[in-house]
Parts: C-alpha cells; structure tokens; sequence
C-alpha cells in the first residue's frame, strides 16, 4: 500500500483503473456513483431478469450501497453512509452481467460472494461505517433517478468529490479482510 490512489469515475470506471488497484489500497473517488440498497438491487435484478429496459445504463459504473437520510436546509444529501453488502450479494451477479465494474459498501464478503467479484472483474471497496454525516460531505450532488417510490432505497446518482474508500477485494481475488486478519495472527505479539 503506497498513498492514496485517485480514481476518476466520470463517465463510468476504466478498467485500466480497476486493475491497478490492490486489496488495501486507499482509494479517493470522484466522479459519479449510482446509489443501490436492498428493494432497488432486488428491482433492477428482476428487470434484467425479465429482459426490461433499465433506467439507466450500468455498463462500467460503480454503485454504492447507501440509503441516504434527507438532507437538512443546505445540504446536498443528509448523512450517506455505507450499507452492509451482504444483504444485496444475491443480486451482484446479475448487475455485473450488466456491466457494474465496483461496489462501495461495508461488511466482509467470502466463499461465493467474493467469488462474484473474480468471475466478473469486478472490485469491492468499502467506506467506514458509522461515518455518513463525514461521507456525506464528499458528495457533491445527489439527485433520484429511477424508482421514487422507495424513499431512500431509490436509485440516486451521487458526485463525489475525493470520496476515502479501501479496496476490499480487488480483480486478482486478494481479500483485505483475510490477508489483514492472517497478518495479524502471524505479527502479534505473544503474550507472557
């Protein structure tokens, strides 16, 4: 892990740039995300199952895992941090064939999850938890696109601006949970 890595999601992620990134990179984010959470993922999955148009392209975006509170007088959103990414695992599969290339969220993946991940060139960062109010202030714009009706589980784009993540599980399969906690067991110190 060298310094943070800034990686520029306008107009969709290069795969030139997920590729360079590696599990416990620190990652800065600008550009633009498209938010998802558990009915909106369940949404867009039964559309692609049904052959129904999207409404809007997921080919090379990233989409994080946010159900953002309304935002206070002069704010552009109210605090947006990350939602646990297991709960829309099921759903992962289908938006990568659509072309999601990242997801934003928090919690550990492995076993199949993860492997979801590898089999679609796909890379998972997490945001720190329990820090929406600070995330939120990263977040440029925010704006509902599709799927009004679910409140804060609709479908936003949101711009950020230098947005702090980690690469959790990166395109060569390498688990920052894992490789971390095997780190640890080897370094810590014995106790006498």
């Amino acid at each position: 892990m060298t310094g943070v890595i800034q990686l520029d999601c306008r107009g969709g992620v290069k795969d030139a740039d997920l590729g360079r990134l590696r599990a416990g990179d620190s990652v800065e984010l600008t550009g633009r995300v498209i938010s998802f959470r558990d009915a909106s993922a369940a949404r867009l999955a039964r559309a692609l199952e049904k052959g129904e148009p999207l409404p809007l392209p997921l080919e090379n975006q990233i989409l994080y895992a946010v159900g953002p509170s309304p935002p206070k007088p002069g704010q552009v959103i109210g605090s947006a941090g990350p939602t646990t990414t297991a709960r829309m695992a099921r759903y992962l599969p289908a938006l990568f064939k659509a072309g999601v290339r990242a997801v934003i969220g928090k919690g550990e993946l492995h076993g199949e999850d993860m492997t979801h991940f590898v089999e679609h060139g796909a890379v998972y960062l997490a945001a720190i938890g329990g820090l929406g109010a600070l995330l939120a202030k990263q977040i440029t714009a925010a704006e509902v696109v599709a799927y009004e009706d679910l409140g804060p589980e609709a479908l936003y784009t949101l711009e950020l601006q230098t947005f702090p993540s980690v690469v959790i599980i990166d395109r060569e399969g390498q688990n920052f949970h894992e490789t971390a906690r095997a780190r640890w067991r080897v370094e810590r110190p014995t106790r006498t």
